[in-house]
């Protein structure tokens, strides 16, 4: 999660410096300018925000799982490094989104890695299951319920693609309300019923 802000890069002094030469004409100061290479930089806070949210969820997610393990395995371990393959690179997918957000293809990219991240949970969750790795007191209908919620949220992030078809602001705007509702829901439970 760290990793994404060394996408938020500090202005070029250089570009400062040419804008502070063309604007010192009038009454503007080199704060100003700093002012307004920050703000030229605010487009880039939303997708690290809304990349931030995500591995949020899915590192609670996986945290949800690790309490649920009895044991680990030589292959369930495997599995989570595949499932932190998929983290590290959301810093990439959230740069090209950040760069290109009006392009679509910029999102479907981002989604592919959000679709990662929640193939690898549901792998290992199914892995785990398959190999007697849970605690005893982990039943059948958390196990069922925990993988609903993952393939849940993953078709209604792949229904939050489609709205890119209108423009990939909505789509960016429904992705970041299903996760708003991931993180409130284990208060609100809006979900959990499917």
């Amino acid at each position: 999660m760290t990793l994404l802000v060394l996408d938020l890069r500090v202005p070029a002094t250089g570009v400062v410096h040419q804008q502070h030469a063309l604007w010192t004409s009038g009454s503007l100061r080199s704060e100003q300018v700093v002012w307004h290479a920050l703000g030229a930089l605010a487009p880039r806070l939303l997708p690290y925000l809304m990349s931030f949210l995500t591995l949020g969820i899915f590192w609670v997610g996986q945290q949800a799982q690790f309490n649920a393990f009895a044991r680990s395995d030589r292959n369930l371990t495997w599995i989570h490094l595949a499932f932190l393959l998929a983290v590290t690179l959301m810093p990439f997918s959230t740069s090209l989104l950040a760069e290109f957000i009006s392009f679509r293809l910029a999102l479907v990219v981002y989604w592919l890695n959000l679709l990662a991240l929640g193939v690898m949970l549901f792998v290992s969750l199914r892995y785990a299951t398959r190999a007697e790795l849970l605690k005893a007191d982990v039943g059948a209908s958390t196990r069922a319920a925990s993988e609903r919620r993952i393939v849940v949220y993953q078709a209604l992030y792949a229904i939050c693609l489609l709205f890119c078809v209108i423009n990939t602001y909505v789509s960016i705007a429904f992705i970041v309300l299903l996760q708003l509702n991931s993180a409130i829901s284990p208060r609100l439970r809006l979900l959990d019923r499917f």
